[in-house]
């Protein structure tokens, strides 16, 4: 009397325990809406606005001495060390541990421990050795996630030059305070932000900071308060790299304070959130929990009413509820993820968190940064102009393949006497090299020397041929650069530069081989032709050359009197199958915005190009964006395409606008301001070739191609996946509800039981794991790409699932019930003849289903019996091993059965084929409704 008391104590306790983790989950995706606050940010303040002397007053700095050692060592202890605040250690355990922070996990293991209870050990074990399985697999995928923050300090300098009581030393960056001076040249990572105090042609790459595709020129002066970070000519940043010149600096911000202290701020905030597929999930069991629920109930009321023993009610009700439960669902659901990830890498995507890959699958938004992306992300000459004639270059980025055209034709510069002179002048003033595919020095100088290179003309011939003599170095004053070289017993000066500044010291021009003098008409039409280019949002050189009397002159003496020779326009230009692939998303109902820190009429031409832009719709800039609330933002974000000229924040507050929309945003990025908002969206996708590391370690998945088309493929992927996981969890949902009637049916009818719980043990793991596993890899559909994505709010368990899960579930329960009670009712072979008929029925029922279950609309005709080959295998597999059972006399007596006779099969498999005929003659009626 006390165990049954016991047992029913228990059993309610367990009712009150599994309603309570439903609570539980709903308060947690309560709190989980609820945004969480940021921390106190560093107050920024504004240098490059000011004097230069005010800015040093307010330091309380020497310009020409610079601080002294007692000096540095106060502001080291009072502002602490130039480093970036580290994110939190990433703990193996934790992580580990985070892999059973899913509701179905816990259910699952609550089952385990009462299977074990009840005496059923191989089930509970074989329950465990699933959800550890799961695990593990998804800890493997894992273990290097979280670290973004941990990452942004790989990218501060290890040293850097100072001068310290009126000396330079080199000192550890860390060591760097605020008002000390800074000495840069082409080489350096620049070891704070800081206030240019000299420079001499100093160029920067803040790619990684603001999106810019071109090295910046850095000059000295005073700004407007209202600079967007990306226009700071004045300063320079932590993180950013100078690719040419020297120049002093006054160190203005250190660590926290800088521009890349402030994003470490930013990606401490972002949040991800949970994925679709864990929201469909976590909603996906509390419904079976619900069931559950609801079944335990029914039956203990049913037998308290035929007054049955407690203790028996107890068993009943516990063993159907644990067989409601799909045991193979997170397995499935991980082996599908990654087995998709392998498919991925495949097409150059690379996966680092499994949830990720369905995710990108149901985006509604894809943000993408333009450099790298959507362009090839190398400067390449698209157009030439020569003498009169306007040349269009084939081939992308730094490969020398390509040809020259002109009014449809091919022009070849060893029969153009124009086209020669451009290229040659062009590889003799130039400071690039060409090493393998890539190229070293300016990308502006690199995509001169590789269209020359393309025309067969090397700048290593030249430099043989015409040894350079001296240079007249570009700055951002004089807007051009000369090199003077010795031609036999000639010199001469090649030049190069802004269009306006190379024309206005031109007096001739070569036109069709011959030179004669520039006329007004000739000015003209070179202006128009520049301008023509500029709007396409090419940047545009000139490039002139003349022969010398004398190497030695002043620059303006060398630099006066030149040939023009004509025009390039330049530009990082769109990747070939970016066009294709932004229409395919388009296709697919994915709206495309590119977000970029470069020049918003550069932006504007690639988003035309591309199709992202329409007619007479408008850049949105940085600038813009600050005069939006987030609420008006939140709104006017479904209207803009294009952002340009945008910072790490803004980029930040565009992901959030969408999400306050409930959409599923992905968002692709490179460099470290990208970094917050990849975290922050529901997939941040990096770059592999030139994203930084940071931006990798925030990001769900790496482009190892950095081509906006494989973000595509694994949209693509994406939606496959989410369709087998669909198609599984129906068949896995069915079987489970096929041996639910047949066990509660027998039980209202007051049956013996039709099934052994070693049978059901061997159903769920054979019957439905196998095949399972092998409609989780099933082929994509050709159509996947042309569906609208699924709305975040969609249910896996929508009217259309349940209705399809409840009729296979009746068909194949209806055929098991009816072997049974024909066999012990009817024939009276007895129960354990019954229970063989039972369970081998069922089991060949749910076996054919696996075919029908591909396709909720197509017959299996349509799809094919072997484009699923894994599938046919599986199928095969379990049906001999069904037959094995009945044959091999120790296994026949572990599973009580009886060896199965010809005729006995034929039947059995008859009425296995039956939901299969309906299931499929289902479909042919359905859509000739539909038509």
């Amino acid at each position: 009397m006390f165990k049954e008391s016991f047992c029913v104590v228990w059993g309610l306790s367990a009712v009150f325990v599994l309603t309570g983790l439903l609570v539980i989950v709903d308060i947690f995706r309560l709190r989980r809406k609820i945004p969480s606050h940021s921390p106190r940010s560093i107050v920024r303040r504004s240098w490059h606005d000011r004097e230069l002397k005010i800015v040093a007053d307010e330091l309380a700095v020497d310009l020409t001495q610079g601080l002294n050692s007692a000096e540095v060592l106060r502001r080291l202890q009072q502002d602490g060390r130039n480093e970036l605040r580290k994110g939190k250690a990433v703990s193996p355990l934790a992580i580990f541990l985070r892999q059973f922070a899913s509701l179905v996990i816990w259910v699952l293991i609550g089952a385990a421990a009462i299977s074990v209870y009840l005496g059923e050990k191989a089930d509970g074990i074989a329950i465990i050795a699933i959800v550890g399985l799961n695990a593990l697999i998804g800890f493997i995928q894992e273990f290097r996630a979280e670290k973004a923050a941990v990452a942004l300090a790989r990218l501060a300098a290890p040293k850097a030059r100072v001068m310290r009581d009126g000396h330079a030393l080199v000192c550890a960056a860390s060591e760097v305070v605020a008002g000390d001076l800074l000495q840069l040249e082409a080489g350096d990572l620049v070891a704070a932000d800081a206030r240019l105090i000299s420079a001499s042609a100093l160029r920067a790459n803040e790619a990684s900071l603001t999106g810019e595709s071109l090295s910046v020129d850095k000059t000295i002066g005073i700004l407007s308060h209202t600079t967007p970070l990306a226009d700071r000519s004045n300063m320079v940043f932590l993180g950013t790299s100078i690719v040419g010149g020297v120049a002093q600096a006054l160190v203005i911000a250190t660590g926290m304070r800088t521009e890349l202290g402030h994003i470490a701020q930013l990606l401490d905030t972002a949040e991800s959130g949970a994925t679709p597929l864990q929201q469909r999930l976590d909603k996906t069991t509390r419904y079976l929990l619900w069931a559950c629920l609801g079944i335990v109930a029914l039956v203990s009321v049913l037998g308290l009413l035929r007054s049955i023993a407690p203790f028996e009610i107890f068993l009943s009700a516990i063993s159907l509820a644990v067989a409601a439960i799909p045991e193979g669902l997170p397995a499935v659901v991980t082996v599908a993820l990654a087995l998709g990830v392998q498919r991925m890498i495949r097409r150059n995507a690379l996966v680092r968190r499994l949830q990720s890959v369905e995710t990108l699958g149901c985006a509604e938004v894809i943000c993408t940064d333009k450099t790298g992306t959507l362009t090839v992300g190398e400067m390449t000459a698209r157009r030439l102009v020569g003498g009169r004639r306007l040349y269009t270059v084939t081939g992308e980025g730094y490969s020398v393949d390509g040809v020259f055209l002109s009014e449809h034709k091919e022009r070849k510069p060893a029969d153009d006497p124009d086209l020669h002179a451009l290229l040659y002048a062009a590889a003799a003033c130039n400071d690039a090299e060409i090493i393998g595919d890539g190229i070293i020095g300016d990308p502006t100088e690199g995509a001169l020397l590789v269209a020359a290179a393309k025309g067969g003309i090397s700048r290593g011939d030249i430099e043989m041929s015409a040894p350079r003599l001296t240079v007249l170095p570009f700055d951002s004053d004089r807007k051009r650069m000369t090199v003077m070289r010795r031609q036999g017993n000639t010199a001469l000066a090649f030049t190069k530069g802004a269009p306006e500044v190379v024309l206005a010291r031109c007096a001739y021009i070569q036109d069709a081989g011959t030179i004669r003098p520039l006329t007004d008409e000739d000015r003209a039409v070179i202006n128009q032709s520049a301008g023509w280019m500029a709007h396409d949002a090419l940047r545009v050189l000139a490039v002139a050359r003349r022969p010398l009397p004398d190497s030695r002159g002043a620059a303006e003496q060398i630099e006066g009197e030149l040939i023009f020779l004509g025009l390039f326009g330049l530009q990082d230009p769109p990747r070939a199958e970016a066009k294709s692939a932004v229409a395919r998303c388009r296709s697919a109902g994915i709206k495309v915005v590119m977000i970029t820190g470069d020049h918003p009429d550069t932006a504007a031409a690639i988003a035309h190009e591309l199709g992202i832009l329409a007619e007479g719709d408008k850049v949105v800039t940085g600038r813009d964006l600050e005069k939006m609330s987030d609420e008006e933002l939140a709104e006017a974000v479904k209207r803009i395409s294009v952002y340009a000229r945008v910072t790490a924040e803004d980029k930040l507050r565009i992901v959030r606008a969408w999400k306050v929309g409930n959409k599923v945003v992905a968002m692709t990025g490179d460099g470290v301001n990208d970094a917050p908002a990849l975290k922050e969206a529901a997939i941040g996708i990096a770059m592999g070739r030139t994203g930084t590391e940071v931006t990798k370690e925030a990001a769900d998945l790496i482009i190892t191609d950095d081509n906006f088309s494989s973000i595509v493929a694994a949209v693509e992927e994406g939606r496959g996946i989410y369709d087998n996981i669909a198609k599984t969890l129906v068949y896995l949902l069915a079987g489970n509800a096929a041996e639910l009637t047949v066990m509660l049916v027998a039980a209202l009818l007051g049956w013996p039981l039709p099934l052994l719980p070693l049978h059901l043990l061997w159903i769920n793991l054979v019957t439905d794991g196998l095949p399972a596993l092998a409609l989780a890899v099933d082929p994509i559909a050709s159509d996947v790409l042309k569906r609208p994505p699924r709305p975040p709010e969609a249910q896996l368990l929508d009217g259309g699932f349940i209705r399809l899960t409840l009729l296979a579930g009746f068909l194949i329960a209806t055929v098991s019930l009816s072997a049974f009670a024909y066999e012990f009712y009817l024939d009276g072979d007895g129960l354990e003849h019954a229970r063989d008929a039972t369970f081998t029925a069922l089991a060949m029922a749910q076996l054919l289903w696996a075919f029908s279950a591909r396709s909720n609309g197509r017959t299996i005709f349509e799809v094919g019996l072997l484009s699923n080959f894994w599938l046919f295998l599986t199928v095969s597999v379990s049906f001999f091993l069904q037959w094995l059972i009945h044959h091999v006399p120790a296994l026949r007596s572990l599973f009580s059965l009886e060896p199965l006779s010809l005729k006995h099969a034929v039947a059995w498999l008859g009425l296995g084929f039956i939901p299969l005929a309906v299931l499929e003659l289902r479909k042919v009626l359905l859509r000739r409704r539909i038509d």
